[in-house]
């Protein structure tokens, strides 16, 4: 009903898609690159106790590698996640400093990865960062994340794996 709401209660005004290039660095020698696609910008208006908050859905494929770079281990993931954002700050009076929160759900391609049997290829994909927009028309965002991929307790073995995510996007 909560999801419902949220959908039904965007601006009339989207703005552009955008894509987003990501570095991502986990526990040990596990690292990975992520490339993203957000097909719909907007913002929610009409509930209260949020405030103004923008909204995005991205839909991306995750590389990850681990190990040696002579015997090393990799999987993929597809993942989409709805993810809110608010500005909290300006830098320089000029460029918005956002908090970003997201939920998203994921298809792993292998379930024995990095040292771990992660339980399911079904994972949970969260987030929390911080997203700093700039350029002429504040088009391009440069964003720092914590990432974390977990089963959410649908399998008995739910290890998950955790990120550090260093993230580039811009608007088209």
């Amino acid at each position: 009903m909560v999801f419902a709401l949220v959908l039904s209660s965007f601006s009339a005004s989207a703005k552009n898609q955008s894509m987003a290039i990501d570095y991502l660095h986990g526990e040990g020698d596990l690292s990975g690159v992520r490339l993203a696609y957000r097909p719909y910008h907007g913002q929610i208006t009409q509930i209260e106790w949020l405030g103004e908050v923008d909204i995005y859905w991205e839909l991306s494929i995750n590389f990850w590698e681990f190990g040696a770079e002579n015997q090393h281990d990799t999987n993929f993931a597809l993942a989409l996640s709805p993810v809110i954002s608010s500005q909290f700050a300006t830098v320089a009076n000029k460029y918005p400093l956002k908090w970003e929160f997201g939920i998203g759900i994921s298809l792993i391609n292998d379930t024995r990865f990095a040292g771990k049997d992660i339980g399911s290829h079904y994972q949970f994909e969260d987030r929390l960062g911080l997203v700093l927009e700039f350029g002429d028309n504040l088009e391009q965002s440069f964003a720092v994340r914590y990432m974390h991929y977990s089963n959410g307790g649908l399998n008995n073995k739910n290890p998950g794996m955790d990120f550090l995510n260093l993230s580039y996007a811009r608007q088209f």
